[in-house]
């Protein structure tokens, strides 16, 4: 099975628990191929947390889910050592993180020191536990929630922090016939708590995606494209709406995700349109408007897009 193929299977799959979330699904999806991390931003009960649980029973992967609270320790996330009174030795208790995807739910809500016990998981694929470090398994990834309404009580992510999400995918409220189709589902009995009795077939195993990836990593990217995604980092660090623009983190994330979609589309070789398809998730987290910009009501997708209007394309 090849990228496209394989994609194809999990995107069909997805659509009978997942209704007018296509593009969300499909960011999920790139994260999980090129070993990325998603913020993923909502309302509540715009199905969030079961994108999450359908791309993890698709691709067969162990699910946890933690609800991030100002109460929440880094020692509830990673785990710790405990100590067995009948041995009299201590053993480790592993926390959440060790699951093949973790779902962070409203991580805003915690503070900064629980929110940075992922740093180290997301970057190193490792979590230190008592000065021991602990391999994470494989496939790893993290989905974060945030509600971006609802502000009192919460501890926004710092940029460092933000810059660790390979995308930050906004779900939106469904159209008015997904939405009606959702409600035909639950009236025939759909249940978000058991995805397999709706029939979703698991399509990939982690095994699976180790081939995968070694298929995208083969993409071919020329020189003119690398010069592009370049500029366009370039462009929003000189952008003079803009506080802060995106790092070269940021231009190797929008590489490695313009090489998944290209195989996702069945091409062995990345086109500037798959720039501009993942240039927004890509890019949306990691700048910073001048609070100027934000009196005058710009947002970062709109000078994202403004951006991407004024870099040359290459031929």
């Amino acid at each position: 099975m090849n990228t496209q193929s394989a994609y194809q299977a999990l995107a069909q799959e997805s659509k009978k628990a997942l209704v007018g979330q296509d593009q969300v699904f499909e960011q999920l999806v790139i994260a999980l191929f090129v070993r990325g991390h998603v913020l993923l931003e909502g309302v509540p009960g715009t199905a969030k947390t079961l994108a999450a649980k359908t791309l993890a029973h698709l691709v067969r992967a162990d699910f946890k889910r933690v609800q991030f609270t100002p109460d929440l320790m880094p020692s509830d996330i990673v785990g710790t050592q405990v100590f067995d009174v009948n041995s009299g030795k201590f053993y480790l208790k592993r926390g959440p993180v060790f699951a093949n995807v973790l779902l962070a739910d409203e991580i805003n809500r915690a503070p900064a020191k629980t929110q940075a016990a992922l740093l180290e998981a997301m970057e190193e694929r490792q979590v230190t536990i008592e000065g021991d470090s602990q391999t994470l398994p494989e496939p790893f990834l993290v989905l974060a929630t945030q509600n971006p309404v609802e502000y009192e009580g919460t501890y926004p992510l710092p940029e460092a922090q933000l810059d660790r999400f390979l995308f930050k995918t906004r779900v939106t409220y469904p159209a008015l016939d997904a939405e009606a189709d959702i409600l035909r589902r639950y009236h025939q009995g759909f249940d978000a708590h058991r995805l397999a009795d709706a029939g979703l077939t698991p399509v990939l195993s982690p095994e699976d995606l180790l081939a995968l990836r070694k298929e995208i990593d083969a993409v071919t990217v020329e020189d003119g494209i690398l010069t592009y995604i370049t500029k366009l980092s370039d462009a929003t660090r000189r952008a003079n709406d803009l506080a802060l623009g995106a790092s070269p983190r940021a231009s190797i994330a929008t590489l490695l995700a313009s090489k998944a979609y290209a195989a996702m589309q069945g091409r062995s070789y990345v086109v500037p349109d798959d720039v501009k398809m993942i240039a927004l998730p890509v890019m949306r987290h990691r700048i910073l408007l001048k609070p100027e910009a934000e009196i005058e009501g710009l947002d970062p997708d709109g000078i994202i897009q403004r951006i991407l209007a004024s870099v040359d394309v290459p031929r």
